[in-house]
This record gives C-alpha cells, sequence and structure tokens, in this order.
C-alpha cells in the first residue's frame, strides 16, 4: 500500500506498525536475553568472574555497534530502492554494501585483537579479573566480522519490511547460546533424576572463556543462517538465480551510505566511550559496584529493548514511505512509532521498578550485588518512557536519512550532562549517583528529540 500510493486508514497504519513492531521487539529481547544468558550463567562462577565480563561489555557494544551502523548505511538505501519500486537497485546496493561491509570490520577486528590485551587495565580493573576480561573481549571480536554479516543481513530484511525471519533466527540464537554455554563454561556434573536414574552431562570447564566462544559461536552459525536466507530465499533481494552485478562499490552507493552511516558511527563511538567513561568511574568502587552496574545495565535493557524494536519499524516505514515520496505517511508513521513505544516502555518501566529484585537474583547469588543493582534499578524505571521517546524517534529520523543532528543531540547531552554529573556525584553517593545522572540524561535526551519530532525539522531538507 505505501509503495503503490493508496489510502491508508490511520487503523491500518497503526495496525501496520504493530505487526512490524513485533517481531522487531521480538529480536532486540533475544538480544538481550543472550546478555543474561551469559550474566546469569557466569554469574554462578562468582564476583571476580561477572566483573570480567561485565567490565568489557561497554567496549564489545562500541565495536559491534559501529559495524552495526556503517551496515545501515546501506539498509536504509535499499529500503528507499524497495519504496521506490526499484528492487533491481536495492540489489545492486546489497551486493555492494556486502564488500563495503566485510572489508570495514577486518579493519575493525584487527584493531580490537590489537588492544585486548591491554584494554582492562586502561578501564582501571584490578588484575585479578584483567586475563579473564581480555580472553572474554578476544573471542568475541575475532568473530566480529561474521556478526557484521548477521547485522547487514537482518539490516537488509527488515527494510524489505521482512520482520520474522530475522527474529526466529535471532530466538534461535538465544538457544544455542544457552547449549553451548552449558557445555562450555561448566564442569563436567551429575544430575540425579526421580526413578534412581543418574545422567552424567559433559563439560567443558572454560568459565569466562567458555561463555565468550558459546556466544560467538551461536552469532556465527545464526550470521551464516541469515545470510542463505537473504541469498537464497527472500523474493525481492535473493541474489542466486539473478542476473550477476558488480560487488564493487560505486562512488555514489558509497556516498550515500557514508552520509548515513558516519553521524551514526561517530554517535555510537561518542555513546559508547561514554558508557567507557562510566566504567572507569564505577571501576574504584570495587567489584561488588563493577557487578552490579553491569548486571543493572543487562536487566535494564530488557525495558528498553522494545523501544529499539519499534525503532527498526520505524525505520523501515519512514524510509520506504520516504522512497515513494509520501511525506504525509512518513510524519504519521514517525508520530505512531513514538507512541507506541512511549506505551510500550511506560509499562516496561512500571515492571522494571516492581521486578528489580528478582531480575537481580536471576544473574548472581550474592546479596551485596543484588540489593545494589535493585537500588539503581528503581532509580532509572522512572525515565523509561522519556528514554523510549528518543529511542524511537531517532528510529524514525533513520529512516529519511537524518543522522547528522540527531547524533550531535546525544553526543551534547551525553557529555555534557551524564558523564559531568555522573563523576560528580559516584565519590559521593557511590553508584547510586551514576544512576542518579543517567536518569537526568535520558529525561533531557528525550525532550529534545520530541522537539525535534514536533518541529519537522528533520524533513526540512529533505
Amino acid at each position: 500500500m505505501i509503495r503503490d500510493g493508496v489510502a491508508m486508514t490511520f487503523a491500518q497504519q497503526v495496525a501496520l506498525t504493530v505487526k512490524l513492531a513485533l517481531p522487531a521487539i521480538l529480536t532486540q529481547l533475544s538480544n538481550i536475553i543472550m546478555m543474561y544468558i551469559d550474566a546469569s550463567m557466569v554469574g554462578q562462577l562468582g564476583a571476580a568472574p561477572s566483573a570480567s565480563v561485565g567490565l568489557m561489555n561497554s567496549s564489545l557494544w562500541l565495536f559491534t555497534g559501529i559495524c552495526s551502523a556503517v551496515t545501515t548505511g546501506f539498509s536504509v538505501q535499499v529500503a528507499h530502492r524497495l519504496g521506490a519500486k526499484d528492487a533491481a537497485g536495492a540489489r545492486n546496493v546489497l551486493r555492494q554494501g556486502i564488500t563495503a561491509c566485510l572489508i570495514f570490520s577486518l579493519f575493525i577486528t584487527a584493531a580490537g585483537l590489537i588492544i585486548a590485551q591491554p584494554l582492562p587495565l586502561w578501564l582501571g580493573a584490578d588484575t585479578a579479573i584483567c586475563s579473564d576480561a581480555s580472553i572474554y573481549f578476544a573471542i568475541f571480536i575475532a568473530a566480529l566480522p561474521l556478526v557484521t554479516v548477521n547485522y547487514l543481513a537482518a539490516g537488509m530484511l527488515r527494510c524489505a519490511g521482512e520482520m520474522k525471519i530475522p527474529s526466529i533466527l535471532n530466538v534461535l540464537m538465544c538457544l544455542l547460546d544457552i547449549v553451548f554455554n552449558f557445555f562450555l563454561i561448566f564442569p563436567t556434573h551429575h544430575i540425579s533424576l526421580p526413578g534412581g536414574f543418574d545422567i552424567t552431562l559433559p563439560g567443558a570447564d572454560l568459565g569466562v572463556t567458555g561463555a565468550a566462544i558459546g556466544t560467538a559461536a551461536a552469532n556465527v552459525l545464526v550470521a551464516a543462517a541469515m545470510a542463505y536466507y537473504l541469498w537464497y530465499r527472500h523474493p525481492e533481494l535473493r541474489l542466486h538465480g539473478r542476473q550477476r552485478g558488480s560487488f564493487r562499490p560505486t562512488r555514489d552507493v558509497l556516498r550515500r551510505a557514508v552520509k548515513i552511516s558516519v553521524p551514526m558511527t561517530l554517535e555510537h563511538a561518542i555513546f559508547c566511550g561514554a558508557q567507557i567513561m562510566v566504567t572507569i568511574i564505577v571501576a574504584p568502587l570495587g567489584v561488588i559496584a563493577i557487578a552490579a552496574n553491569a548486571f543493572a545495565v543487562t536487566a535494564e535493557s530488557l525495558c528498553y529493548m522494545p523501544g529499539f524494536g519499534i525503532g527498526d519499524a520505524a525505520t523501515t516505514l519512514t524510509g520506504q514511505s520516504f522512497g515513494a515520496a509520501r511525506q504525509d505517511l512518513v510524519k504519521r508513521f514517525c508520530y505512531i512509532s513514538v507512541g507506541l513505544g512511549v506505551t510500550v516502555m511506560t509499562v516496561m518501566g512500571v515492571a522494571l521498578w516492581l521486578c528489580a529484585p528478582m531480575m537481580m537474583s536471576m544473574m548472581t547469588g550474592v546479596e551485596p550485588i543484588i540489593a545494589l543493582g535493585t537500588e539503581v534499578l528503581r532509580i532509572e524505571a522512572f525515565v523509561e518512557p522519556m528514554y523510549a521517546a528518543s529511542i524511537v524517534a531517532y528510529g524514525a529520523f533513520v529512516g529519511v536519512g537524518d543522522t547528522l543532528v540527531p547524533a550531535i543531540m546525544n553526543f551534547g547531552s551525553i557529555w555534557c550532562v551524564r558523564i559531568p554529573v555522573a563523576a560528580i556525584l559516584a565519590p559521593r553517593v557511590g553508584l547510586r549517583g551514576v544512576w542518579i545522572a543517567m536518569a537526568i540524561e535520558l529525561t533531557l535526551r528525550g525532550a529534545i528529540f520530541l522537539w525535534r519530532m514536533l518541529s519537522g525539522r528533520w524533513l526540512l531538507k529533505k
């Protein structure tokens, strides 16, 4: 209906937004569940292994997020081409995106492997956890090129309106992660079943290293499955059986990709740099604070990842509407998506406040970590609606290629508000101060994104 210029009622627009958002939310939730799996399984080994994994999360987000942002520069162009009914052009962008993203990811992987050993020391970690932290980081980074293939394939499918396959495969990735981690993290052990039956389950007893291998392996297998579906099965984007095209990036496609991706990449690097700075601020507070902060970040992710899922749906809807030259639908889908995101994350915020102790206890049995994590989660629960506004509005802006100003807005709110306030409060009130700073910053960020959305300035130059 979008591509053919068919008039859509408000109810149809809402229904389409929900239909695309639900599987996208499932995809995002599955990614966070993988973090839960690693955190909870490693959490059974004690505070130090938990801290070694938690310490590296922000750095891993930096590297994976940069690669993900680069793939967006190509997938948004695919949405525009499909919106304009140019499937052949969309496939050309896909071919060029495969080459460019793989080359870029190889450089990023090399950089990550070079800094893997000294990185925990740079973050201010205790020497007792540095070895495990370096190994965990290096193993996952080594798989980054194939993880980037997963990001590219999933992004292309979502921008083509195919939400189910990425969701199904990401759920499969969670299941694989559980199985791999179970056998790789823990030693061989026996389970007694009713009726006097005993089962011996083999285990590699690799601890933190096993968690890294299990998660990387799950990502690699799903990347292969995602690429297979995109290459052979998708009706519009599949390359198998089509007329051959060049995989060499052209100047025009690269220029458009750079215009979209560079602000997103810089914004993500700045954001993760801020997360790393927060890690440095938290590190002197001790192992308990590091672990509680890492677990709380993972727990909160269950609340805000639905917002990112709805943001993915907004990118698809505004991107294809923009490609079809239907500016009325671009704005309408933006407003509907933001309203849906705020509603969902308000409910999730209430759930976060109520379930914070249970969520923390699922990941660790260390009582001081549970207590501190619960306290900071309840601080954050109140700002989830405003966080939703910034997440979903950003997704809608990306769909039309508006990434520079939103990146500047994110940079300003994080580095001019969150980091200075956290640095002031952390020595005085500990980890609570860091999360108070985060709550203040997210409220401000939501307000400025709502202002930009309502002003319409994100569409003026289009």
